[in-house]
């Protein structure tokens, strides 16, 4: 059972923190999962992929401003669904190529591999990975930017490099986000949550195109 204990202000010990985080995590990577089988059910694109997305934008701040409430966890789950739900056509794309239940469930296991992985390490060490944050953010600027570009000359290999150097980004924001839970910097549960679930969630991505790419 998740404990409702919210913001600096509450009293909370840094495990109660990272358990909260890790229960509430599981539940949406789960309920991404159902509306993700419900996006492929019911897929949509064009405005109205956009519209969900302002809408998960939309959530994702309003989760932020009651993430000291339970009507954040709610929030949570309001976004993590639509995220699910806009996963629909891009897993219906790789099911339907040859072998895509092998791509799909090999990017599952290696991205599970690597946060646990991670995950762990940062537990075990308590080694503290603040030092990245710059430097991440840097990364990640530098990597939409590229994106972008390559949105106009787009190429497999410039595709199969930027998966490769996302995985590596969210890899370090993984280590980044479970330091600042374990050393106390973030002690609200439900923005950990998200965090932690944007960093699967683009791993994940990123390492459909690897598997993709490879086996290509």
């Amino acid at each position: 059972m998740i404990d409702t204990t919210f913001g600096s202000g509450a009293v909370a010990t840094r495990t109660t923190v990272l358990q909260n985080t890790y229960r509430l995590l599981s539940l949406t990577l789960i309920w991404s999962a159902l509306t993700a089988y419900l996006g492929m059910l019911f897929p949509v694109g064009g405005l109205g992929m956009l519209g969900i997305m302002v809408l998960a934008i939309g959530l994702l701040f309003a989760t932020r401003a009651y993430s000291n409430s339970g009507a954040g966890v709610l929030l949570v789950f309001g976004f993590t669904g639509l995220m699910g739900f806009s996963l629909g056509p891009t897993m219906n794309h790789y099911l339907s190529l040859p072998h895509g239940s092998e791509i799909v469930g090999t990017a599952l296991l290696a991205t599970g591999a690597a946060f646990f992985g991670l995950s762990a390490y940062v537990q075990v060490t308590k080694k503290d990975f603040a030092f990245l944050g710059g430097f991440l953010m840097v990364a990640l600027i530098g990597l939409l930017v590229v994106s972008l570009v390559g949105m106009f000359f787009p190429t497999p290999a410039l595709s199969l490099g930027l998966a490769y150097v996302s995985v590596l980004i969210f890899g370090g924001y993984i280590l980044y986000d479970t330091s600042n839970i374990i050393a106390g910097r973030q002690t609200n549960y439900i923005m950990a949550t998200i965090s932690l679930y944007l960093d699967i969630l683009n791993m994940f991505l990123a390492m459909l195109r690897i598997v993709t790419g490879s086996r290509d």
